[in-house]
This record gives C-alpha cells, sequence and structure tokens, in this order.
C-alpha cells in the first residue's frame, strides 16, 4: 500500500486579487492533513472515506479507459483526480489498473464542519499525488501543481487555486495565478503537452519568514463557501475600484514579499494591516461580506494586544490570522477570543511534503 498525505492551507494576504492572473498572494501550508492510501484492486476500481462511510465510488478499466459505474456528489473531487491523472498516465504510454484508494481528513472540526483549511484542495492534490506514485511516476512538484489545478477547475470553475499550490508545495510561498482562460483554451491537448508547458502568470515561490514571526489562527466557527463569495465580487470586475484594489493589492503583496526577504515583522505587520483595510473596501463596493462581525472581533482583539490581524481567505467567516512577535504574550489573545467564542487552532506550519 501507498500512503501519501496533503496538507490544508491558509491565505495570509492577497485573497481575491489572486484569482485574477499573475496577481500575487501569501499562503502557507499547515500540519492538518488529508491522507490518501493506495493499493492495487484485483476486481473493481473503488473510493472509501472515513468521512463517508455509507457512499462508495466503483470504477473499471475498459478499453483503457476509466469507466465509473456509479455517481457520488460528495467525491466530485476525487473523481475528477482520477479522471485527469489516468488521462495523463494514458499520454505516457501506459495502460491502467484498477485500484483502492482510501481517503481521511484531519481538515474538519470533531463535529465535521469546515475550517476553512482547503479541504477540496488536499483531497485533490492528495488523489493526484497517489496515483503518480501508483504508478512509480517522479514528477516535479510543478507537474502536480498542474495536473491537480486542471482536475479542481473541472469541478468548482474558478478560484485561484493558490490552495492547491500551498498543499503541493508546503511551507511558506508567494503564489501568483495562471492565465485560466489560456488554460481552458487549451484543454483539448493532449494532457501531456499542456503539463509540459509554461503556464502564462504562473508563479510560485518559497518564502521564509523572520525568525520572530508567530502565526495565530482564530476560527470563528461559521464555514464559508470560497466559490460563491468569489462569485459575487467577479460581478464587480470591471469598474475603476475594482482595478484600483488590484492595483493596491499588488503593491501590498510586493512590499510583503520584501518584508520576508529583509525578514523583518514589522514590515510584513503593517502590511497585513493594509490588506486588511483593501478587503474592507472590497466588501463594501462589492457588496460582500467578507469580514464578519466575528471576524472584526477576532481582528480587533489582536490588534489590541501587539498582533496584526486580518480575515483569511475567502473570509464570510471560518479563520481569521495574526501575525505577532514570538516573544510577546499570546494569552490575552486567546483568552478574549474564547471569552467571544473564537477557537484557537493549535496548528504549526507544515514545511515539506
Amino acid at each position: 500500500m501507498i500512503s501519501v498525505k496533503a496538507p490544508g492551507k491558509l491565505y495570509i494576504a492577497g485573497e481575491y486579487a489572486v484569482v485574477e492572473k499573475g496577481m500575487p498572494s501569501i499562503i502557507v501550508a499547515l500540519d492538518q492533513f488529508i491522507t490518501v492510501n493506495i493499493n492495487h484492486s484485483k476486481n473493481l476500481g473503488e473510493v472509501h472515506s472515513k468521512q463517508y462511510p455509507d457512499k462508495i465510488v466503483h470504477w473499471e478499466v475498459v478499453n483503457n479507459d476509466i469507466v465509473f459505474n456509479n455517481d457520488e456528489k460528495d467525491f466530485d473531487y476525487v473523481v475528477s483526480a482520477i479522471e485527469v491523472t489516468t488521462e495523463y498516465i494514458k499520454s505516457l504510454g501506459y495502460n491502467l489498473e484498477n485500484f483502492l484508494i482510501n481517503i481521511d481528513s484531519c481538515l474538519n472540526s470533531s463535529d465535521d464542519r469546515k475550517y476553512g483549511l482547503g479541504s477540496s484542495a488536499a483531497v485533490t492534490v492528495g488523489v493526484v499525488k497517489a496515483i503518480c506514485d501508483f504508478y512509480h511516476l517522479n514528477l516535479d512538484l510543478s507537474d502536480i501543481f498542474k495536473l491537480s489545478s486542471i482536475a479542481h477547475l473541472k469541478v468548482q470553475g474558478n478560484g485561484s487555486l493558490g490552495d492547491i499550490a500551498a498543499s503541493v508545495y508546503g511551507g511558506w510561498i508567494t503564489y501568483s495565478s495562471f492565465d485560466k482562460e489560456w488554460l481552458f483554451k487549451n484543454l483539448r491537448l493532449p494532457i501531456n503537452k499542456i503539463i509540459d508547458m509554461d503556464w502564462p502568470g504562473l508563479n510560485i515561490e518559497p518564502l521564509t519568514p523572520p525568525d520572530n514571526l508567530k502565526l495565530l489562527i482564530g476560527w470563528t466557527g461559521s464555514p464559508a463557501s470560497t466559490s460563491d463569495l468569489v462569485k459575487n465580487v467577479e460581478k464587480s470586475e470591471n469598474n475603476n475600484e475594482y482595478n484600483n484594489f488590484l492595483k493596491d493589492s499588488r503593491n501590498c503583496i510586493q512590499r510583503m514579499v520584501h518584508g520576508f526577504h529583509t525578514r523583518s515583522l514589522k514590515l510584513i505587520q503593517k502590511e497585513i494591516l493594509v490588506n486588511r483595510l483593501l478587503l474592507s473596501k472590497l466588501g463594501k463596493f462589492t457588496g460582500t461580506n467578507i469580514e464578519t462581525p466575528k471576524l472584526s472581533k477576532l481582528c480587533d482583539i489582536a490588534i489590541n494586544n501587539h498582533g496584526a490581524a486580518k480575515s483569511s481567505g475567502a473570509g464570510g467567516g471560518d479563520c481569521g490570522i495574526v501575525i505577532i512577535d514570538k516573544n510577546e504574550s499570546t494569552d490575552k489573545i486567546i483568552n478574549e477570543w474564547k471569552e467571544n467564542d473564537i477557537k484557537n487552532l493549535k496548528l504549526n506550519i507544515h514545511n515539506k511534503i
């Protein structure tokens, strides 16, 4: 049996702007994982998940094609990952085999509510990696990213794919999205050729944080739909306010990346607050509830106690992040969060896949 893990993620800065080609963001991978186990099957191919014990997806190989025998919506990302990866494997000249996949997730709360750690991206990456390992392919991380991005886009249809990048590369990264229209136009090409091409706008680089940087994560207990929130913002894409938001977000993230390069915690904290303000303006002129009252409370408590804080990801609930000096006590922040029904997620950075 082959076992692989794919970590969850949190956006640190650059949300919403990053869905546009070439717009930068900063993301971090966390030590909460999707685990995917894969082994040979003598009969049908199957997918099992600990989270959906009463549901199974079956398929079989017919004329070197994967043919699914049933449709389970809860497995959309898994099915897409299987289809895309096996299409790639066929393009390399391999004969397909049936295999068994078992999935387990630690990205949700104990009562199975989503923390907003990118579970759909992590399961997509995990399945792609597992199948590639099953066929003994030694792919670059960039190839894993591209295969996973195609699979994820075929289901969700929008988004930046930054959560895919974080799950593939691990650690702190700066990520700029590729041109999705270009990709969709080229999906008619053999998939191995698409994977070998340079994707316009795509940039993924590791970042090293200052030694004194500490990341705190607060969870408001209100899961949000990234896809729905992004669609709401997309309605305002062509107005001047949106274009100004993109320009200001790019400048903010570039300054923040410089803070990582120079190990300047103060500069990173300053730009976290700038990015929060930019997202607040975006929410107002698009009518999108990015920073909910509970997220505002989370941020204000941290800022009043020497931290720099903002919502993470699409907002609308889920998580907020705090960047604070390791030498500062965080007890007061965590206690005040608890008094306001905000949970401190005790997660660490996951640096290596």
